[in-house]
């Protein structure tokens, strides 16, 4: 097992590379001199020339990537160009709010979609699972901006029941320490902030959460049946056990791996394609960070957030991975 993780672990490196090949080329694929399109048409010679030395433009394209390896392996990120900050500090809170909603998003869809799954297998052609597969065919159709509105519309403005904007309330907010609000919340032992950060994360943690929950249940679905016309199930059956037991304790661990798969890669669209869901609710994730940057030409902030999203896809599909071992251990390598 510890040769596989170091073998898998070892495989990253080159993918690391390829990514930041590709990242780094983002700014030498523009059209034209890229120090001109960044500042626009109507900069100066001089101001050109100026941005063009601050971002090593003007050396050989090896040298610019030899720089731009160091400044990553150090941390640094490079300089916003429209905040003039560092975008190593800068982007820390915008990833700790992708990464708790997204977190917020996936448990809502594997909780919900993994026992909608379920409990449509075992009551196969009943009335429950045609109504699970509708409510899933209905999840994967329905545009997230849509329900998102909706949702803002009937439980933020006509009910009352949850915020339609922001993590936080903005009149007391809390000293953040992980970027984590519920997190920062508990370590702060102030419970009332628990319970509106929790509150701030219903509308746009289910909005998210409602694609990647109707194909877990759909998939889920599809491989317990699989697993339960299985000889091995008929024999526990025969044993005595009861319908629960053969539920969730042998059939459930065996269905779990193309689950798994499709949570794994769930996972790493929501932490980079959760922009329209961060703009409907004011949510200040990386994919709002990543698509205002691209409002203001802001090339080192696209380049940094293009970056760091793969690396977190990366990282998961390494998890993924990992975890098919322990789940079934007929899985050698």
């Amino acid at each position: 097992m510890w040769t596989y993780v170091l073998h898998r672990v070892m495989l990253l490196i080159p993918v690391l590379i390829g990514m930041t090949i590709i990242t780094f080329s983002i700014v030498h694929l523009i059209p034209g001199n890229p120090a001109q399109t960044i500042l626009g048409e109507q900069a100066s010679p001089q101001a050109v020339a100026e941005l063009e030395e601050r971002l090593g433009l003007n050396e050989p394209y090896l040298v610019q990537y030899g720089y731009y390896v160091r400044d990553l392996l150090t941390g640094d990120f490079g300089t916003s160009l429209r905040t003039r900050a560092p975008i190593s500090e800068e982007i820390v809170p915008y990833l700790g709010a992708t990464l708790e909603l997204t977190f917020f998003a996936m448990l809502f869809a594997v909780v919900v979609g993994v026992n909608a799954g379920i409990i449509s297998a075992w009551k196969q052609h009943s009335f429950f699972d045609y109504a699970c597969m509708l409510v899933a065919l209905l999840g994967v159709s329905m545009p997230i901006f849509w329900l998102a509105l909706m949702q803002q519309w009937i439980f933020a403005q006509e009910l009352g029941w949850f915020p339609a904007f922001g993590r936080d309330n903005p009149r007391d907010p809390i000293q953040s320490i992980t970027g984590l609000y519920v997190l920062d919340a508990i370590l702060h032992w102030r419970w009332d902030h628990v319970h509106v950060a929790l509150k701030h994360l219903v509308l746009p943690a289910i909005a998210l959460g409602t694609i990647p929950m109707a194909i877990i249940a759909r998939m889920t679905r599809s491989s317990m049946l699989e697993v339960l016309r299985s000889d091995y199930i008929r024999t526990v059956h025969a044993k005595g056990s009861s319908q629960f037991v053969v539920i969730y304790k042998h059939a459930l661990k065996n269905a779990m791996i193309p689950v798994l798969t499709v949570a794994g890669l769930q996972t790493g669209v929501l932490l980079g394609g959760a922009i329209l869901t961060e703009t409907i609710f004011s949510w200040p994730g990386i994919g709002r960070y990543i698509y205002e940057a691209i409002t203001y030409r802001d090339y080192p902030v696209i380049q940094s957030g293009i970056l760091v999203v793969a690396i977190m896809f990366v990282v998961i599909n390494l998890i993924v991975d990992l975890l098919y071992s322990y789940i079934d251990p007929r899985i050698k390598y």
